[in-house]
C-alpha cells in the first residue's frame, strides 16, 4: 500500500510503500492524531521505520501502489 504523509513546515511529503494493511495504517494515524501516541510510526516494505511527530502531521493519503510502466511502447 502506498502511503503519503504531509509534514508541517516541510517542503516535501514522505512517500513509502508499506506492507501494512489499510486498517493498520489508519489505526496508527488515528492513534497519533488523537493523542494516544506521540509518534506516527509506520514500517515500509524494506523493514525500515518511519517516525513522524504526531503534532507535525498535516495529512495522510492511503492508496494502492501504482504500477510503473517500463519501455517505449505506444500507450
Amino acid at each position: 500500500m502506498e502511503v503519503k504523509i504531509g509534514v508541517q513546515h516541510a517542503p516535501r511529503e514522505i512517500v513509502l510503500e508499506s506492507g501494512q494493511s489499510a486498517e493498520e495504517v489508519e489505526r496508527a494515524v488515528s492513534d497519533a492524531l488523537s493523542g494516544k501516541a506521540e509518534l506516527l510510526t509506520l514500517v515500509d516494505d524494506h523493514g525500515r521505520k518511519v517516525l513522524v511527530a504526531s503534532d507535525r502531521v498535516a495529512y495522510v493519503e492511503l492508496g494502492e501502489p501504482t504500477a510503473r510502466k517500463v519501455g517505449f511502447g505506444a500507450p
